[in-house]
């Protein structure tokens, strides 16, 4: 979990110069899925966190989709993205999927299916959207 968390502070903390508190309790959940993916060295590279559906939702949630910056626009995070569906269809069936997706990245998860439901808010400074796609 050491590696997940300091590639996810690297980028969300330090690189988007956004401090807050990084690790929730739903990292340590058993329900909770962690996607990583690594070089040809052993590093992760790249990170995706899986939540289930919640008692008051049918969506399950995807987040912290995270690639680590000297290896992007090589198609890693579309690799991730598609795995991430996978993974979810596989744990949890045929759900709904939310994400609070950084704005400029919007058309990037369009082209799998997520549509706009929210208008831009600030997420500790940096703009989000509400994304969701159906089944």
């Amino acid at each position: 979990m050491f590696d997940i968390f300091r590639l996810r502070v690297d980028v969300f903390v330090v690189e988007q110069q956004c401090a807050y508190p990084e690790v929730e309790p739903s990292d340590c959940d058993v329900e909770t899925r962690h996607l990583t993916g690594y070089d040809d060295a052993g590093s992760l590279i790249a990170y995706a966190r899986l939540l289930p559906p919640r008692p008051d939702s049918s969506n399950a949630r995807l987040g912290r989709v995270v690639v680590r910056q000297e290896v992007r626009r090589r198609g890693i995070g579309h690799q991730l993205v598609r795995r991430a569906l996978n993974e979810i269809q596989h744990c949890w069936g045929n759900v709904p999927i939310e994400i609070s997706a950084q704005e400029y990245l919007g058309k990037f998860y369009q082209g799998y299916g997520f549509v706009r439901v929210s208008d831009v808010y600030l997420d500790h400074g940096v703009p989000h959207v509400d994304m969701l796609k159906n089944v």
